[in-house]
């Protein structure tokens, strides 16, 4: 599958930026069949609504392959065949911006402080997840040190487009803890990444479509293997409830098509 195809097929978010760039290398390519066309024509159609007439002209007016894409777009293609693409297009959020939130946070709290964070969130930070969000979850509670500072979250939530929010650690594997990974210091800021196996397991027994579809995102970036082990090893509290063990199961089948693997259990 092309890189434009991987990019918006199946995907509840799609990255306007991203979709431009993934067009420009599709069209480096001479033969494109009528399906992948109709696919340019259409997102770039998606992208004018999103940026407007002006904005998508600026991009045009600085591609290599502007002449391909405006010759896909006067083509008598027919009907569009992707309508939802509009309401896909929704600017991601850039871990380079969510260092940039953690920097500028570490730089106005005036004493040390760590903090766990897990969700999406930790997803986006270590490049597993793509798309837009504006929580940024803490596990089990924003500390009391940040939580003082309300002016400067304000601020910060307004230009970064990122709130402080935080869920309880009991939708987390037992052990999550011990598999922390250091994302290091941010001024007086010290921050740890929910582990990305943990995070998944966590969602798997979540009913959110939002949660569904992040699985589906990551799935083929995980070692299966090593997810049925852990599944097996650290869940089972999670299991005893029957209802997140009947999402669990709902979940995993939809994403491998097969029972939630059973056994093991050694937390």
């Amino acid at each position: 599958m092309s890189e434009l195809w991987e990019l918006v097929w199946g995907k509840s978010q799609v990255d306007p930026t991203a979709l431009f760039k993934a067009i420009e290398h599709e069209l480096d390519a001479d033969g494109l069949d009528f399906r992948t066309r109709l696919l340019v024509r259409d997102s770039t159609d998606a992208l004018e609504h999103h940026w407007g007439l002006q904005g998508l002209q600026s991009w045009l007016s600085r591609s290599p392959v502007r002449d391909k894409i405006e010759a896909i777009q006067h083509e008598d293609l027919g009907k569009p065949g992707f309508v939802f693409l509009k309401d896909q297009l929704i600017n991601r959020t850039k871990p380079e911006d969510v260092r940039g939130f953690l920097k500028e946070l570490g730089t106005r709290i005036d004493e040390s402080v760590t903090l766990e964070v897990g969700g999406s969130i930790a997803l986006i930070l270590t490049g597993y997840l793509s798309r837009a969000t504006t929580g940024f979850d803490a596990v089990d509670e924003v500390p009391a040190e940040i939580l003082k500072h309300r002016v400067v979250l304000e601020e910060l939530q307004k230009r970064y487009n990122l709130m402080l929010t935080h869920f309880q650690s009991h939708y987390l594997p037992v052990g999550w803890k011990t598999r922390l990974h250091d994302l290091g210091s941010f001024g007086t800021l010290h921050v740890y990444t929910v582990d990305v196996y943990d995070v998944f397991l966590g969602k798997l027994f979540s009913n959110r479509a939002k949660d569904l579809d992040d699985l589906r995102a990551m799935t083929s970036r995980l070692d299966k293997e090593h997810l049925t082990r852990q599944l097996r090893d650290t869940t089972s509290v999670l299991l005893q409830d029957a209802a997140c063990k009947d999402t669990a199961e709902r979940n995993w089948y939809i994403l491998f098509g097969e029972n939630l693997p059973s056994g093991g259990g050694n937390d």
